[in-house]
């Protein structure tokens, strides 16, 4: 049995993940979805990577699953406690010193979603659609999902990622190929560039936990047991 510890994206809380941790707990393993103050502006990236560590308590065989700006705290996590993997689902990878709000212009975003909007046919309108950008996958959750949407503070967008180097743990990266909101094509080189990985993909938009929860446990299951199941044998021995 694994822990899955799962950090959710900006504005968003664990409601987010409630459709993945039961497919999660339906395979035996325990799920902590984080809750983070993203709402608190007294709050940055110190109190997000607290506040996970306090909600994983003393529970070990950890996968550590951090998903877009999550991607900030997942790692700062993983510096913390010993995880077995983390994997960055649709992740805004950091570099050392860069702030997330730095992120945006330092990796090209700006372009990469004009490249796609041009591609795809999109008018600015859209753009900023949340049902175009979002929820595309989603019409019967749309409502749901907009009612446990939660504020998003800024403050932990103001000060640079604080790690020198990656921390000392397994990584991988998961996207999505019908992602609206992080071209893949973007995401993709981002991977490649900051981390010297091939990155997995799968089907499916942004809020891949609600729009395909099945399939994106079947893929955590599957990245889990190639690493996990590999590398434990060996630290035994």
């Amino acid at each position: 049995m694994a822990t899955y510890v799962l950090i959710p994206p900006a504005g968003s809380g664990p409601w987010y993940w409630h459709l993945l941790a039961e497919q999660l707990r339906d395979r035996g393993h325990d799920v902590v979805a984080v809750d983070l103050p993203c709402d608190d502006d007294s709050a940055g990236l110190a109190e997000y990577t607290a506040a996970a560590v306090r909600a994983i308590g003393g529970r070990t065989d950890l996968v550590v699953v951090a998903q877009s700006f999550g991607a900030f705290t997942g790692p700062l996590v993983c510096d913390r406690v010993h995880a077995d993997l983390l994997v960055l689902l649709t992740p805004m990878v950091p570099a050392p010193g860069e702030s997330p709000g730095e992120w945006w212009g330092s990796t090209g975003y700006a372009e990469a979603r004009q490249v796609q909007a041009e591609r795809e046919g999109w008018t600015p309108e859209q753009d900023g659609d949340s049902n175009v950008v979002f929820f595309h996958e989603l019409p019967p959750l749309v409502e749901e999902a907009m009612a446990n949407a939660r504020d998003q503070s800024g403050t932990p967008f103001e000060k640079p990622w604080p790690l020198a180097a990656w921390p000392d743990v397994p990584t991988r990266a998961l996207l999505c190929r019908g992602d609206r909101f992080f071209p893949i094509d973007f995401l993709r080189k981002l991977v490649s560039d900051r981390l010297c990985l091939t990155a997995d993909e799968m089907d499916g938009g942004h809020p891949v936990a609600l729009s395909r929860p099945r399939e994106l446990a079947d893929r955590l299951e599957e990245i889990r047991r190639e690493v996990c199941e590999v590398t434990r044998p060996a630290q035994r021995g």
